[in-house]
């Protein structure tokens, strides 16, 4: 399940500086993004932790992610409590683990259909799968 997100956000402004063709990909993900119910801009690993604590397992929110060099995050909840994954996003490309795409939206499909067959293992999942 998704837990909808609040209204939406505008575009953010603390990219770093990007390649136009990089600028196209992030801006139309951006806008595909903010237009689904799972996408929750600036919240912190706490606030988004604290969200999915509640709520069933597989529950899943994007958010933007703290760290630098990521834009967005995944936070997930998972049988043990919830956990956050980074998505980066390398020339013009958001990835998470072996899975890529030119859209969050488009990889996060392809991470939901390709984990009901072949669970992820993440270190920071303490080596339980993403399903």
């Amino acid at each position: 399940s998704v837990l909808p997100s609040p209204a939406p956000p505008s575009l953010p402004d603390r990219f770093r500086m990007f390649r136009s063709c990089e600028w196209e990909v992030l801006e139309r993900s951006l806008n595909i993004l903010q237009a689904s119910d799972f996408y929750w801009g600036p919240l912190s690993v706490g606030e988004a932790h604290a969200k999915l604590q509640q709520e069933p397992v597989g529950t899943y929110l994007v958010r933007d992610s703290s760290q630098g060099n990521c834009l967005f995050s995944l936070s997930v909840r998972m049988p043990t409590g919830p956990v956050s994954l980074r998505i980066s996003f390398q020339e013009g490309y958001f990835r998470l683990k072996n899975w890529f795409s030119d859209c969050v939206v488009r990889l996060l499909e392809l991470v939901v259909a390709g984990t009901r067959n072949n669970p992820l293992h993440f270190d920071e999942m303490g080596g339980t799968p993403l399903v």
